[in-house]
């Protein structure tokens, strides 16, 4: 297989990997500080009960993703190297800001949070739960804008020539602050907190089901799907304002979502098909000119297809971007569809009374997982052949001394240890999930400040 190939075959398995467990910690982080809060606001045991037993849940998730985010670092400069020397300077300032500004912050509240129940007063705690969160989300932050940099880059000027280009900063506020990160990060918080709350919907729904700590699987549940109501509703906005940026600053990309390959027409937006690529047409579900309305607001205005651009510099895998996209639509609008129903069935008092919408909430767990993944892979395939938009191409990034068998071989470890992580995760989540809370906790906490009074001067 081709050299170029398997690098980013490589790359694609070990983010995909990776970025299963980032999306869960923000919003599980965002459930618990409304957990806390609401224990800090109300004195009721339950929601410290659910708040503790929910850490434990954050703990495991943070763990595992820092292992899996470790690896991509090394492949930079591994597969990478005309990329990382070509974007070091500016790459490289966003990741020593996430390092500085937002690991450091999460890291070190992190130890407050598991380990500060006893020792520290409750609103001290609160505030670390927050801070664990906060640092999170600017983990995200720096991520985002260096990805978006690729996508939209701006701020920057090249220095040298040929194999000794490279992109040097002009204005760190215009590289931060590019076309398309402020876009891009709300979709991937939003998409975050949906992983969250899908999360504790899933888990709480399954104690419903099986009778277990209804005391608190039923606030916790409903706490969840106010979360999930109100980002599922979010995100279709954020996701229509990506798209008309997307528009403007890549529109071979999305002309690729759509299978839109005339020059200049209006733009049919397609529920679901199938792009042939020889042919140029799509097979499938359409609503005529629909793309075309969402974009301007009317039925009239052409937009450009994939043959307004030069074949070298569209994508390849038009009907890959097709489908990733679409998939990604199809799980919004069903999220949507699901948490609004939850909530008209929690108004009429009929919520838990329904087993089979109990089954599908514990399922569908999977959802915004599957939607983030695919949404990644669109905008990224979406993007060739370019790995910086319009300046250097995947082709000419990737290690010329890096032999296609080293990178098979790496990529075979990789999934073994990636398959036994993932084992052993799924296998401590179960573990945890079937323990449940414990209820005694705030009894155990009661019991260890009587017989040691100095923890009642903190």
């Amino acid at each position: 297989m081709d050299t170029e190939v398997l690098a980013r075959i490589q790359f694609a398995f070990t983010i995909a990997f990776h970025y299963i467990y980032p999306p869960m910690s923000i919003g599980l982080g965002l459930i618990l500080v409304i957990m806390e809060g609401m224990y800090l606001r109300t004195g009721k045991k339950l929601y410290e009960d659910m708040t503790r037993f929910w850490i434990k849940i954050f703990a495991l998730i943070f763990g595992i993703g820092v292992a899996t985010g470790i690896v991509m670092e090394f492949e930079f400069g591994t597969n990478w190297a005309t990329y990382s020397k070509y974007v070091g300077d500016i790459f490289g300032s966003a990741l020593a800001a996430e390092g500085i500004f937002a690991f450091a912050l999460e890291s070190g509240f992190l130890g407050v949070l598991l380990f500060g129940w006893n020792r520290v007063s409750p609103p001290v705690h609160f505030f670390s739960t927050v801070m664990v969160w906060l640092g999170s989300m600017f983990s995200a932050v720096w991520i985002v804008i260096a990805n978006s940099w690729q996508q939209t880059p701006a701020g920057y000027r090249i220095v040298g020539e040929g194999l000794n280009a490279r992109a040097e900063i002009t204005d760190f506020w215009a590289m931060i602050f590019n076309p398309s990160s402020i876009d891009r990060l709300w979709h991937v918080w939003i998409g975050a907190f949906l992983a969250g709350a899908f999360l504790v919907l899933s888990v709480n729904a399954w104690y419903i089901l099986k009778k277990k700590h209804l005391e608190i699987a039923k606030p916790a549940f409903k706490i969840a799907l106010v979360v999930a109501v109100c980002s599922s509703l979010a995100q279709l906005f954020t996701g229509h304002h990506s798209a008309n940026g997307i528009s403007v600053h890549q529109p071979a990309k999305l002309a690729a979502f759509e299978g839109h390959y005339d020059s200049l027409a209006v733009a049919d937006m397609y529920i679901f098909g199938w792009v042939d690529q020889k042919t140029q047409k799509v097979s499938g579900v359409s609503i005529p000119g629909g793309l075309t309305f969402l974009l301007y607001q009317d039925f009239k205005t052409p937009v450009r297809g994939l043959n307004s651009f030069p074949e070298a510099d569209r994508p390849k895998q038009v009907n890959a971007v097709f489908q990733f996209y679409h998939i990604m639509v199809s799980i919004g609008m069903a999220l949507i569809a699901l948490s609004l129903f939850a909530a008209w069935q929690w108004r009429r008092g009929k919520l838990f009374e329904k087993r089979w919408l109990m089954w599908v909430f514990v399922w569908a767990v999977l959802l915004p997982q599957i939607a983030n993944q695919v949404g990644w892979f669109s905008a990224e395939m979406g993007r060739q052949p370019w790995v910086v938009y319009g300046l250097l191409r995947t082709s000419d990034a990737f290690s010329r001394v890096v032999t296609a068998n080293q990178i098979l071989f790496s990529l075979v470890l990789f999934t073994v240890v990636y398959t036994v992580l993932l084992i052993l995760f799924l296998y401590l989540m179960t573990k945890k999930i079937q323990h449940g809370p414990d209820h005694s906790a705030h009894d155990e906490e009661a019991n260890s400040r009587r017989d040691n009074p100095l923890m009642d001067q903190i």
